[in-house]
């Protein structure tokens, strides 16, 4: 049975976490006949049940059958989009006005946090301008539920080089756009500080995108625009998220400094080579890539060959794997249905990664990439409470994550079996 509960219901009780094993993200093992205390939103202790003394009127909760894991992280969602088989991108972005996306945004970040999803990076509004602030502000408040949010706002683009249109539309229309979009060094300084002013988390940019003449994907941002927006970031102490997808846009973003890159399907050896160097983090997206076939490429999931545009996603993740780039869990949710998070890390797996190495990437990892490890991504004392249950166990079948039993976030209770 799912709960959301207001924040303040249960978070200053002390619980007693007792599962049939914990993982806490501290290494690979996963520990039997172990209990967390939680007191006042934070983890208390964590170890042998018989060890913990937990005070006098804590409440107990038994969780047989289940793994007690860090709340899951994903580190590239869009919680103002839906799945493209329900209305295309352009749809959304026409015709949805920003009141709607705004209240299916919310909903969106519920269903989120009840699969265990504790934390999100949402890079990127599509077009709904500067609302996730104000979801970020409602959930932080407890209006309503959802995850720990960090936000980009706009995202910031090259000059008619992302939808909708202008390629497709009369000339004569003035589109919305879908971020904001900027052309020479001195807009894209002013729309980095107009995005963080408005309260952007991480600065978000598109170093590349199908404008080529053919619609190929290209680089789109020059090397001093990209330049310009992450110097002007960092000055503000804001990391920076790059969009890119094909080898010379990922060395492009490398090159000017940004701290993640997003999907970076045709990037090469080197070009990994070069981000792993620089310490530059990579979510791969996996699932948007299978999504999209689905919905155009006429691919079935167990029954069809991989597309051209899967199998390269693939060989882009295993040729990271290798080398030991930072790999974190995003997911490119909104794509496909939020709440369906865990289809990533499962897609991981089935791309080169161990269960524990997915694990990683959705817990402690992704909290590193976010500059958080202080503050969640392990099951340890003095973190907080950010705590998810899933019946069997994930360190072992990572498809036991689209099975949520439990879900705790900065200890107040917000799903119980």
């Amino acid at each position: 049975m799912a709960a959301t509960p207001a924040i303040a219901a249960n978070a200053n009780k002390d619980t007693l976490l007792l599962p049939d094993r914990i993982w806490t993200a501290e290494g690979n093992t996963t520990h039997t006949g172990w209990a967390v205390l939680v007191h006042d939103g934070a983890i208390a202790a964590v170890g042998p049940a018989a060890s913990i003394h937990a005070p006098e009127g804590a409440q107990r909760i038994e969780l047989p059958g289940t793994t007690l894991t860090p709340g899951l992280i994903d580190l590239h969602s869009h919680l103002f989009l839906h799945p493209y088989n329900e209305t295309l991108w352009n749809d959304q972005v026409l015709k949805e006005p920003q009141d709607y996306r705004t209240l299916a945004a919310a909903g969106h970040a519920r269903d989120t946090l009840l699969a265990g999803f504790t934390a999100l990076r949402d890079l990127g509004t599509e077009g709904a301008g500067y609302a996730d602030v104000s979801v970020k502000r409602a959930i932080d408040e407890g209006m309503i539920p959802g995850p720990h949010l960090f936000v980009a706002t706009r995202a910031i683009v090259a000059s008619a080089s992302y939808g909708p249109g202008p390629r497709g539309f009369r000339p004569d229309i003035d589109l919305p756009g879908g971020a904001e979009e900027v052309s020479g060094v001195d807009a894209a300084t002013r729309a980095t500080r107009e995005q963080a002013g408005h309260g952007a988390d991480w600065i978000k940019l598109y170093a590349d995108y199908r404008v080529g003449p053919d619609g190929g994907t290209m680089p789109t941002l020059s090397e001093a625009e990209m330049k310009a927006i992450v110097d002007t970031a960092h000055l503000s102490g804001r990391p920076v998220a790059a969009h890119a997808a094909s080898d010379a846009g990922v060395r492009m973003a490398v090159e000017a400094g940004v701290d993640s890159i997003e999907h970076g399907y045709g990037a090469s050896e080197a070009t990994f080579r070069l981000m792993k160097q620089r310490g530059v983090a990579y979510e791969p997206t996996l699932t948007a890539v299978e999504s999209t076939a689905e919905y155009f490429e006429h691919y079935v999931p167990g029954q069809s060959e991989p597309t051209p545009r899967m199998r390269e996603a693939g060989h882009a993740f295993r040729t990271a794997l290798k080398l030991g780039v930072t790999i974190g869990n995003g997911s490119d949710v909104g794509v496909f249905a939020h709440g369906s998070n865990w289809r990533e890390p499962v897609a991981m797996v089935r791309a080169g990664m161990t269960p524990t190495q997915a694990l990683h990437a959705t817990t402690d990892v992704a909290a590193r990439i976010l500059r958080q490890q202080d503050r969640f991504g392990r099951i340890a004392p003095g973190l907080r409470a950010d705590l998810a249950a899933f019946s069997g166990d994930p360190s072992q079948h990572i498809d036991d994550l689209q099975h949520p039993v439990f879900v705790m976030k900065d200890g107040t209770i917000y799903r119980t079996p």
